[in-house]
């Protein structure tokens, strides 16, 4: 058995859990920084590390108590090294080192978007009853041999990414956003039409009651004809615009009343509709096995029930709580790290940018 203590401070959630055998979740804290951050309309970097410095201590210690084990218990420490706020992953950092040295363990720095990945590699265990929409886990189809090639999207409020994934930190990159991710435009669309921080909740809220085909919204580039070269990425910038537009049209003077529920609907099909129809284009030319959505859009219900119906092979979707960010997909990703890397020793640093290479 193998225990993994992981912790994960790269935007403004201060996490950490204990991962078994890098599947099965012992426990699993989050403190969430939102209400501190909705009088912003987004998050504010320096306040978000600060708290983080107030939270730390205690939600690893939460962690080990919620999962009844102890340091001498644990083989690793696992710790989000990049892509995040420089100064948020230096608190998780430095504790992980602090804290792998003190007790003579391994420690792994792993890749926020590997953590995303590894979401669906993660069992509940005796603890958690979750709401995946397919099961089973990909960790039982791994076991199977029947998990590679696999293609990933990474959906979130900072990334949109197609990956194709061969095996166990192999990753090569298909496309990219351009612009803004499709979080971003959530939160973005969510501002324009009068809704709270953060988007994503409240744009699926309103656009429940909304006609999602009122208004025509484009879907980036997904006439590509002329640059095939964009075939497996992505664009929101031109759908945030042609949402800006109509409401300046709808409302020239400002202060009058919006469709608010048609504009959410109508931005919100659009967005799915441009994730799906991508994944399914590389999906059906790369001949995957599965499909695995991840990140924190991946909790929208449009996109999950559009996964269900949609796509040429099976996806996997984590539940909604492991879709946002979460220490227990750190550690996840952490175990595998470990067995085909090796530790990452102590003189790492953050990586602010970092993005998943193709290993060989």
């Amino acid at each position: 058995m193998t225990l993994i203590l992981a912790i994960e401070t790269s935007c403004d959630e201060t996490a950490a859990a204990v991962i078994q055998d890098g599947h099965l979740i012992r426990s699993n804290v989050v403190a969430s920084q939102i209400e501190i951050h909705r009088a912003y309309g987004g998050v504010f970097p320096e306040i978000a590390s600060r708290q983080h410095v107030f939270d730390i201590v205690p939600v690893v210690e939460a962690a080990l108590a919620d999962a009844e084990v102890n340091w001498a218990d644990l083989q690793a420490l696992a710790v989000t090294r990049g892509p995040g706020l420089a100064g948020s992953l230096l608190v998780g950092v430095n504790t992980a080192k602090a804290i792998a040295w003190a007790r003579g363990l391994p420690i792994v720095g792993v890749n926020h978007l590997e953590g995303h990945l590894y979401s669906n590699w993660l069992d509940e265990g005796g603890k958690i009853n979750p709401d995946a929409i397919l099961r089973p886990s990909l960790a039982e189809l791994d076991a199977a041999g029947e998990a590679f090639p696999l293609l990933v999207l990474v959906v979130s409020g900072g990334h949109t990414e197609l990956i194709i994934m061969r095996g166990h930190g192999q990753y090569e990159r298909l496309g990219a956003t351009l612009d803004d991710a499709a979080g971003e435009a959530f939160d973005k669309v969510a501002r324009l039409i009068g809704l709270g921080y953060p988007g994503g909740p409240a744009v699926q809220k309103a656009a429940e009651g909304g006609d999602p085909k009122r208004f025509d919204f484009p879907r980036g580039l997904t006439n590509y004809a002329n640059q095939p070269e964009h075939r497996y990425n992505f664009s929101f910038s031109g759908l945030k615009t042609a949402v800006l537009r109509q409401v300046r049209e709808l409302n020239p003077e400002g202060g009058g009343e919006l469709p608010v529920a048609d504009l959410a609907a109508s931005f919100q099909t659009a967005v799915v509709d441009v994730l799906i129809a991508k994944t399914a284009r590389a999906a059906s030319a790369l001949g995957v096995k599965r499909i695995c959505i991840c990140g924190g859009v991946a909790a929208n219900k449009a996109l999950r029930e559009a996964a269900q119906t949609r796509l040429p092979v099976p996806a996997s979707i984590p539940p909604f709580f492991l879709c946002t960010d979460n220490a227990a997909m750190i550690g996840a990703a952490a175990h595998h790290r470990l067995l085909t890397q090796g530790a990452s020793g102590l003189d790492f640093d953050v990586e602010p940018g970092l993005t998943l290479e193709m290993l060989a």
